[in-house]
């Protein structure tokens, strides 16, 4: 029996260790049949290094999505190991310290400007990018955080994922004619490297476990990975512009 996602080709951003969500999607897509090429920034050894971990080796291409130069050169160098893309992970974030843990109101816009940037224009710019690389047809996933309430210490990084679902929509407009599907995966809170960077997480913790219909395991990645891989896969030909929470349940009903 031929796996979920045999054959596809897929671009994955955003591994940064073992514990990030796209590691896991990585591991799944490799398992399920995929061939895996990924994207790093900044630290290129340690992705590298972590790549090894997966059931195959995946080659390592260096990407800083707010640099023009890297984006146009992106189609290039995917063709160094594959011949097109089936699919594209985005799993970017990033906030400077003053975005997030209580400092709304102070955060300055040379800050909240580099976290739109980093986490909500470059869902865009990425997609875009790719574009001469998946012809007609395939899919484009992000990761989210439900931006549909101000959560406490999240701050402007809520702010940028709320752009981020907006985003997801007008790029789901825009691509549909092409046949490319673009969604989102909102997870509940896990323990990964961007969770541990947030001032006060530990108030994600507390409730989100005894909240969530389902529970909530802070440390399992699994869950959001095969909604990500469904999503990459053909088992959702006419679905695009949504919002798949993976999430326990918890977003569904009221909290005290």
């Amino acid at each position: 029996m031929s796996g979920l996602l045999e054959g596809k080709r897929l671009l994955i951003t955003g591994i940064i260790t073992d514990q990030s969500i796209a590691f896991s999607v990585a591991k799944l897509a490799q398992e399920q049949g995929a061939t895996v090429v990924l994207t790093g920034f900044g630290r290129l050894s340690l992705v590298e290094r972590i790549a090894k971990r997966l059931p195959k080796e995946a080659p390592v291409i260096e990407l800083d999505v707010t640099n023009p130069e890297h984006l146009a050169g992106l189609e290039g160098k995917v063709r160094e190991h594959v011949d097109g893309l089936d699919g594209v992970l985005h799993s970017i974030g990033f906030a400077p310290a003053s975005c997030l843990g209580g400092g709304f109101l102070e955060a300055p816009w040379e800050d909240v400007a580099t976290a739109i940037h980093v986490s909500t224009f470059s869902f865009k710019s990425l997609a875009v990018a790719c574009l001469p690389l998946m012809g007609t047809g395939g899919s484009v996933v992000g990761l989210d955080f439900d931006a549909t309430k101000a959560w406490p210490v999240y701050d402007w990084m809520g702010v940028a994922k709320a752009g981020l679902e907006s985003t997801s929509r007008y790029l789901a407009r825009d691509l549909g004619p092409r046949g490319i599907r673009v969604n989102l995966v909102a997870a509940g809170p896990l323990r990964t490297m961007a969770a541990k960077s947030i001032p006060g997480f530990a108030v994600f913790e507390e409730s989100w476990a005894k909240t969530a219909p389902l529970g909530w395991d802070l440390n399992d990645q699994v869950a959001a990975a095969k909604a990500c891989c469904a999503l990459l896969s053909d088992w959702f030909p006419a679905t695009t512009g949504e919002i798949v929470h993976v999430d326990g349940g918890y977003h569904a009903v009221g909290s005290s």
